[in-house]
């Protein structure tokens, strides 16, 4: 074989290796990027190709499959109630990505989920049944809250402070997740929703922190007992009323002007939510303490999944003592979702016990077996003692007996609260935030915790409170869990 002939023949074989190379690469690396690809056409034809699992709440299915008329896609996503339950569910669409728990669990539900194949299956590579759901939502809970935020904008969660188990999860405006799951109608209601300025898409509940305002003062109130600042709830503080913030000629005033608040203990400071003191304690404990505490409530969790993962909520880091004062009556760069001060609550009804919130309690196939269990109260930590625990509901049960939050009052009901009106704006320039959290403990030992916000209403600037506003829906919420 001369020279010439000898290197042609290298060459090819080098050029059929390179396209062995490729081929393989691109048969086992890059076939399996595009056969995951959300844009691949091909895998929306085979997730609708049959029914999906469903969404089960108390037993019964929120969500369906129905057939659709011609094309490739033959099934679409539906939804039986579905603006009640969009913060829960979120949405199936043949066009857009899944969200909430359709999303936490698409494979189980459109049965490419491992743990839902038969020796069988694997064998023939044919996609198993797909499995269900089910949630630890409480219908009637859920609809309590749904009716009674009515049309104001807000969100409000429940939970069982025992076992950890969410019992509503509320967030308003809502919206249809019908209208998406559909690709020949889903652009245009994308569309409308994404423009709407009051946000629909939004989870508040889980996903929205905003200033907790005066609700904050039940974790500086907690630090102080847990550090020994004072013994009790009953102690005097050092507190001038009103307030200087250290190194400055700010004045902190309180809402009520003739209020008990200089030198006021905590139970006074928080039945008539005075600022002066939580302000003044915040900064004699000092930012590390108060976010300490904050932190085992919490705050600056940026993993908490319920199993949707929720938006942290934030301890500021970094401030002087004015800013640490600020902090200490929920201002100043301090935010929390309604699920995180439903927390709060739920580990002060507890004993002082946090368990893990979550709105799954088992995943099925479709035979109904259980995949797996989410047992109640597996991840529980102790935050605060017994003792402090136990002043501070004494404490919250007194803004509700005749304090700030008496419209959370339930006949034959034990309920504890906090209320919370939060600033809004440059110098409060925007309608102010209203907060509510508290507990209710029937006397058959059945216990609800919950928190509650209202980001705007109809009310007039001047009606605007914690009380008025953010009360009567927990209160709704705590006699439907405790009925």
């Amino acid at each position: 074989m001369n020279k010439t002939i000898r290197r042609a023949s290298v060459f090819a074989l080098l050029l059929v290796l390179a396209l062995l190379v490729r081929a393989t690469w691109v048969q086992f690396y890059d076939g399996k990027a595009l056969a995951e690809d959300n844009d691949n056409r091909r895998n929306a034809i085979e997730t609708y190709s049959r029914p999906l699992g469903n969404i089960i709440v108390a037993g019964n299915s929120i969500t369906g499959s129905a057939r659709t008329k011609g094309g490739d896609l033959a099934y679409k996503r539906t939804y039986k109630t579905g603006r009640l339950y969009a913060a829960v569910t979120g949405y199936a669409s043949q066009a857009y990505a899944p969200t909430q728990l359709e999303g936490i669990y698409a494979d189980l539900l459109n049965g490419t989920d491992t743990q839902l194949k038969t020796v069988m299956d694997t064998v023939t590579g044919e996609r198993a049944e797909p499995g269900d759901v089910l949630t630890t939502i409480e219908p009637a809970v859920q609809k309590a809250a749904y009716d009674a935020l009515g049309n104001n904008k807000g969100a409000a969660v429940a939970l069982d402070p025992k076992t950890g188990r969410i019992l509503a999860v509320v967030s308003t405006p809502s919206y249809d997740p019908t209208q998406l799951t559909d690709a020949n109608t889903a652009g245009g209601a994308w569309k409308r929703l994404l423009a709407d300025k009051d946000k629909p898409l939004t989870n508040r509940a889980l996903r929205q922190p905003l200033p907790p305002g005066s609700t904050f003062k039940l974790v500086v109130a907690a630090a102080a007992l847990e550090d020994g600042l004072y013994k009790n709830v009953d102690e005097p503080t050092d507190s001038p009323d009103p307030y200087t913030l250290p190194g400055t000629s700010q004045v902190l005033t309180n809402e009520n002007r003739s209020a008990p608040c200089k030198d006021a203990p905590i139970r006074v400071a928080l039945r008539y939510s005075c600022n002066n003191v939580f302000a003044r304690m915040a900064v004699r404990l000092g930012q590390d303490k108060v976010r300490a505490m904050a932190e085992k409530f919490g705050f600056d969790d940026e993993k908490l999944d319920v199993p949707v993962r929720a938006n942290a909520s934030v301890y500021p880091a970094h401030m002087d003592d004015a800013q640490t004062g600020l902090s200490g009556i929920g201002q100043f760069d301090v935010t929390a979702t309604p699920l995180q001060m439903a927390m709060v609550s739920a580990a002060i009804a507890n004993d002082g016990k946090l368990v893990s919130p979550h709105m799954v309690s088992r995943i099925t196939d479709s035979g109904g077996d259980t995949l797996k269990d989410y047992d109640d109260g597996a991840d529980t930590r102790q935050i605060v003692s017994s003792a402090t625990a136990g002043q501070l509901r004494s404490a919250m049960e007194t803004v509700v007996k005749d304090g700030t939050g008496t419209n959370a009052q339930i006949a034959g009901v034990t309920v504890g609260g906090k209320t919370g009106t939060a600033q809004h704006g440059e110098n409060n320039s925007k309608t102010p935030y209203a907060w509510f959290t508290s507990y209710g403990k029937a006397a058959g030992g059945k216990e609800v915790a919950v928190a509650v916000m209202v980001e705007q209403s109809d009310a007039a600037r001047s009606e605007v409170s914690g009380n008025g506003l953010a009360a009567p829906v927990a209160r709704a919420m705590m006699r439907a869990a405790l009925k």
